[in-house]
């Protein structure tokens, strides 16, 4: 996932959760992280980390089952690399978001 320079004059611009219809980033510029869409982006990320954990048991269930077909394997790391790609997203904005340490 490549991100492009996110700085728009001297605001930082941040990187939301989701994407335009053709697969493109998003992002917001805001004076304030509590804006409204800026609630909504963090709602929003805690969502997708809580369904993330939910798909990692389900993926850990399907690759213990012997006897799990390829059908559920397919379903099961599909859905995985969903959320490891919304995982990823999250972490590139948050971590854009940390100051750079004085000096």
């Amino acid at each position: 996932m490549t991100i492009p320079n996110t700085t728009y004059g001297e605001r930082q611009l941040r990187l939301l959760p989701w994407t335009t219809p053709d697969g493109k980033p998003c992002y917001l510029s805001a004076d304030s992280h509590d804006s409204r869409l800026s609630l909504l982006a963090d709602d929003i990320e805690a969502a997708q980390l809580e369904s993330g954990e939910q798909v990692l048991a389900g993926a850990k269930a399907v690759l213990a089952d012997p006897k799990a077909g390829e059908r559920a394997v397919r379903f099961a790391l599909t859905r995985a690399s969903e959320s490891l790609g919304d995982t990823l997203r999250i972490a590139i904005s948050r971590g854009e978001r940390i100051p750079e340490p004085e000096r």
